[in-house]
Parts: C-alpha cells; sequence; structure tokens
C-alpha cells in the first residue's frame, strides 16, 4: 500500500467510528494536514447527517466549504462532539507532536474543546519517544530570538522557519535534537515561556483514541 492508501484508510476508519453519533445537533471539530484531507472527502458523504464543523485552519475550512459542510466559529459552540486531527509524531502512550502545518494553536484550542479527540495516523508517524520530528512551536514575532534563546538552555536546537506566517500572524520556531522522555512536563515548561504562544506537544490534552493504519489493517490506542 501507498503512504496515501494508508491514509485514506485510516481516514474511513475514524468515519466509521464516529457514524453512529452524527445526527442533527452534532458540531464536531476537524484538523489540519494531508490525513485529514482524507477525512474530510469523506465525511461529505454524511455532511446531511449532522449540524456541521469548526475547522482548526483556514486550509481545512475551504476544503470543508467546497463540500458543502457548514462551518461554525468555535465561540459559537458550547463543545464539540469529537475532534479528528492527525499527527507528526505519535507514541503508543497517546502523545503527539503536532503544527507540522502551523496550525498547532488552533488544533490544540479546538481539541480542549471537545469531548473526545480521535487522532489518525500512518504508520509512519509511530515513535517510542518523541522528538525525531522537530517540536514546532508558535512564537509572537517580537519574542522569537528571546524564545530561541531560552530553549537552547533547555537543550533544543530551535531553527526559524521562515516566510511561514501562522493563520493567527505568529512566527515557527522549529526545535531539533530533543529526546522527549517526558512530553507533559516539557509542555508545561514551554507554555511557561514568555513569547510561546503555543507548543506542539499534545500531552497533557493528549488524544483519546489513536488511530494506526498499518499494512496488515488499522491499529487502535485507547487512553
Amino acid at each position: 500500500m501507498t503512504q496515501d492508501e494508508l491514509k485514506k484508510q485510516v481516514a474511513q476508519a475514524a468515519l466509521t467510528e464516529i457514524a453512529d453519533s452524527l445526527h442533527d445537533d452534532v458540531i464536531i471539530g476537524v484538523g489540519t494536514g494531508s490525513t485529514v484531507n482524507f477525512f474530510i472527502d469523506a465525511l461529505a458523504q454524511y455532511k446531511n447527517r449532522f449540524r456541521g464543523v469548526v475547522a482548526s485552519s483556514e486550509a481545512s475550512a475551504d476544503r470543508l466549504k467546497k463540500h458543502g459542510i457548514e462551518l461554525f466559529d468555535l465561540n459559537e459552540v458550547s463543545s464539540l462532539e469529537v475532534y479528528i486531527d492527525g499527527a507528526d509524531e505519535a507514541s503508543p502512550t497517546l502523545d503527539l507532536i503536532k503544527g507540522g502545518g502551523a496550525a498547532l494553536t488552533r488544533e490544540k484550542i479546538v481539541a480542549a474543546a471537545s469531548k473526545k479527540f480521535i487522532c489518525i495516523a500512518d504508520d509512519s508517524k509511530t515513535v517510542e519517544i518523541l522528538g525525531g520530528f522537530a517540536l514546532p512551536i508558535e512564537v509572537i514575532p517580537m519574542a522569537r530570538s528571546y524564545v530561541a534563546r531560552q530553549i537552547v538552555q533547555l537543550g533544543g536546537n530551535p531553527i526559524y522557519r521562515e516566510a511561514v506566517l501562522t493563520d493567527n500572524g505568529n512566527v515557527i520556531l522549529d526545535v531539533h535534537g530533543l529526546k522527549i522522555t517526558d512530553p507533559k512536563a516539557l509542555e508545561t515548561t514551554l507554555n511557561n515561556i514568555a513569547g510561546i504562544v503555543t507548543n506542539g506537544l499534545f500531552a497533557l490534552r493528549g488524544a483519546d483514541l489513536l488511530l494506526i493504519a498499518t499494512r496488515q489493517g488499522v491499529q487502535r490506542f485507547e487512553a
């Protein structure tokens, strides 16, 4: 199977997972990325069975609009039934690194507002210890150099992702060289550095269900 076939497989598995819970009053959260794009395309066949979607990025919102799926601002919604999103790295303990697509802040907000977070990925994203994929950090532009110096003190090598602005108008530092043995502790430490808007660790609010596509089928990991 190709990687795209694996992504399509796990996207369909996520849709099967939530299909029975879709009804007229349900609003769900949808994330960002290539695997999520397959989920959005599959979700379109059910668009008349649920109320609509809160999207974590402008790119996902545009794709949902093209399918005629109604969009909501999170401020209009008290809670979301479920959030579907991908990951750049995922561990068996359901800790994640996200942010390769620079949508990490909105992704983290939508995940926090959701009753259940289902993460979908192919098996190239699974690791025992996070950190092989550079950790994205969204930073207020004026704080970029200051934040980079603080990260160096933590043992990381921050690289400015040039010519990239987030949907919030901020910049991204990709932190290389970290072996993240305690994701929750590092997420907390980074949250306390002035100028960081969000870091790409999803450990304090990790996935509730991780679906991993393999050539032998979709594996499930639950909290």
